[in-house]
């Protein structure tokens, strides 16, 4: 059952439609990420949720209760915003209670409240700091914190850990992963970043110039994205997508054909007419490396070997002089300038047509 409905939202600023027609449906307890390229949107969508910027038209409603009016003090949200946002003359445990005080708390719930949030987050030894005695982690910590002790319905998360440096951002992942898991409160949280994206959220919601493009678990949208939008924009590195110059069909299988090199596509797998020309669609790690040319489905010239330890990345020209990247082994001795052959995994493989939409489907056993 929804918990948060959002129906046909709009936000126009003057003449520019931020917002268009965005509907979602969030249920209790859900940990909900809303992605996109810069100025796609998903920031303003999570500040008209908040109620600190105001709708042009449509919906919301939180438990049953139609919120779009109300002011953002009355909608039993808590809002961690990427600045921090901190009251630099308090103490960490004044700013922890700041909100309970305003609200008329009594002074035993503020200490208890405070003390649980403070343990949970480990800020036990930092309470009668200021921020500015803090590290960026900190902050960040008592920013969370300071949210978690109002106990609201939902919480809102404005990219908060864009500030911090990359070994800090992994381990605040897990401790957001962690608080997730103990509260159990509905969360939404906005990012540039994939990686956050795909190991945060129960769902990921992918915004593209105002409109939603595609809603799903993060591997629904990794392995059957709708669009090549989606397709290019989740993953690292992303989708190699190659034009095939002729398209045949012969039984069952769609004959793909670039530059002499033939790719066969089970016919059973297209869910729409067959175009003309299509766009193949494989990621970096469905494609392997082979020694002949006869195994392969392709072959190419190395251009650059990016090696990252734990693996390693080959660009590749093609004939048509498009390049791609395969995975390869950590271990890899291909070397700049080499011929290689690949072989493409096809259970794998997406098709698009040339309106950049998907026209295949992945089998469930691939």
């Amino acid at each position: 059952m929804s918990y948060l409905t959002i129906t046909d939202l709009q936000k126009h600023y003057d003449s520019y439609h931020a917002l268009r027609g965005i509907n979602l449906s969030i249920t209790e307890g859900e940990f909900v990420v809303f992605v996109g390229p810069s100025g796609c949107g998903k920031s303003t969508l999570l500040r008209t949720i908040a109620g600190l910027e105001s709708s042009s038209g449509g919906t919301i409603e939180l438990d049953n209760r139609d919120i779009t009016e109300l002011a953002s003090s009355k909608r039993d949200l808590a809002m961690v915003f990427q600045s921090y946002a901190l009251y630099p003359h308090m103490t960490v445990a004044d700013n922890l209670s700041f909100a309970l005080r305003l609200a008329k708390v009594s002074d035993e719930e503020i200490q208890e409240k405070v003390r649980s949030v403070s343990a949970s987050l480990q800020l036990d030894a930092l309470l009668d700091r200021k921020p500015k005695e803090l590290s960026g982690g900190q902050r960040q910590r008592v920013a969370i914190g300071r949210a978690i002790v109002r106990q609201p319905k939902v919480f809102l998360f404005d990219e908060p850990l864009s500030n911090l440096d990359a070994a800090l951002r992994v381990q605040m992942r897990l401790e957001l992963a962690r608080l997730h898991k103990k509260l159990g409160t509905t969360m939404i949280y906005v990012t540039h970043d994939q990686v956050e994206a795909m190991t945060l959220a129960d769902r990921v919601v992918i915004l593209n110039a105002g409109q939603i493009e595609q809603v799903g678990t993060p591997l629904e949208l990794y392995r059957q994205p709708n669009s090549r939008f989606v397709a290019e924009f989740i993953g690292t590195p992303k989708m190699n997508l190659i034009p095939m110059n002729q398209v045949e069909q012969q039984g069952d299988n769609l004959t793909l054909e670039l530059s002499g090199h033939k790719i066969n596509f089970p016919t059973n797998r297209i869910k729409e007419a067959i175009p003309s020309s299509v766009i193949l669609g494989i990621r970096p790690e469905h494609l392997t490396l082979v020694e002949k040319d006869e195994d392969g489905d392709f072959s190419g010239f190395v251009e650059l070997v990016e090696h990252l330890g734990s693996e390693a990345y080959a660009h590749i020209q093609l004939p048509n002089n498009q390049t791609i990247i395969a995975k390869a082994s950590a271990r890899s001795s291909i070397a700049d300038g080499q011929e290689v052959h690949l072989k493409v995994d096809i259970a794998e493989a997406i098709l698009f047509n040339n309106e950049d939409r998907v026209i295949s489907v992945i089998p469930e056993e691939a």
